[in-house]
């Protein structure tokens, strides 16, 4: 069924109208999509249960998503539950495709309830979906028993309930409880105030280190250049092909081009690390920061 150019209304009408399956012919379509990729079978399925998934997104229409997205997912998630379903396990395809339909929708419910990312493993969509039900259910209780629980004690037994440290509970309350501000909006109702975003302490390097930096890159650039220089041809090849590479050469490749063992390669790699370091030591004693 396309979604495009539909409301929901007008998608709701015309899912009712889509015939019914039995059994049999569920079973019949699901294999023949499975086993010969038959879209005319896929679209037959997805049409017949296009009702289910309009009625499960109907039950998030609380948290404010408009019904026809809520409806576009929710036959995404059909979709997936057609492609994925295996016929032979004996199971309605109306029972095995809630499971995807309903996660669909919730994983876009909690992409779109604020540009800060929610949470996504299975015991934070719990919390999130479960969280002002069970809190309510919790006071109701306390209150039948004539006891008053404060936010703390409230908290800890949300988090027991559902399953999640309590650290969760107290940010999923924040979040839920909030909504988001633009960074670019004013700290007062003068035109000349402040932004929020002015208030960030800006963690970028600042001038000062930035120009350090650069110094000190160049330094220690002239140290290198000046121990590669007193090195001798054969070694000098040998570290520009080992460290001075984007892909490193390997010591048996060299081995084979300077009709060299490998073993004798490593020792005249290793020979030429310890006069260049002799050479950078010379240089200047600071040569130790940028080593280590």
């Amino acid at each position: 069924m396309a979604l495009d150019g539909y409301d929901s209304m007008a998608l709701s009408r015309q899912a009712m109208k889509a015939e019914l399956l039995d059994a049999e012919t569920e079973l019949k379509l699901a294999y023949a999509w499975r086993d010969h990729r038959d879209e005319a079978a896929l679209h037959r399925l997805i049409t017949a249960y296009m009702r289910l998934a309009i009625s499960m997104a109907s039950k998030f229409r609380r948290y404010g998503a408009p019904m026809n997205d809520l409806i576009q997912e929710a036959g995404l998630g059909l979709m997936k539950a057609a492609d994925k379903f295996d016929p032979d396990r004996g199971v309605r395809f109306s029972t095995y495709a809630v499971w995807w339909i309903k996660a669909s929708i919730q994983d876009y419910v909690m992409r779109n309830w604020s540009m800060v990312r929610t949470g996504s493993t299975s015991s934070q969509k719990s919390l999130f979906f479960n969280m002002r039900r069970v809190q309510a259910r919790l006071e109701r209780e306390a209150s039948a028993r004539g006891e008053f629980l404060d936010r703390h004690q409230l908290r800890q037994m949300i988090a027991t309930e559902v399953g999640v440290p309590l650290a969760d509970v107290e940010m999923m309350e924040g979040r839920l409880s909030g909504s988001d501000f633009s960074l670019n909006a004013t700290q007062s109702s003068d035109e000349d105030g402040r932004e929020w975003i002015e208030t960030i302490e800006d963690d970028a390097a600042q001038a000062a280190d930035i120009v350090e930096a650069g110094r000190d890159r160049a330094q220690l650039r002239d140290w290198l250049v000046t121990a590669l220089s007193e090195l001798n041809e054969r070694e000098r090849f040998i570290v520009q092909e080992r460290k001075l590479r984007d892909e490193p050469r390997t010591l048996e490749s060299l081995g084979n081009e300077l009709g060299l063992s490998k073993e004798r390669v490593r020792q005249l790699e290793a020979a030429a690390f310890g006069k260049m370091r002799k050479s950078l030591e010379a240089q200047s004693t600071e040569v130790h920061h940028f080593l280590s």
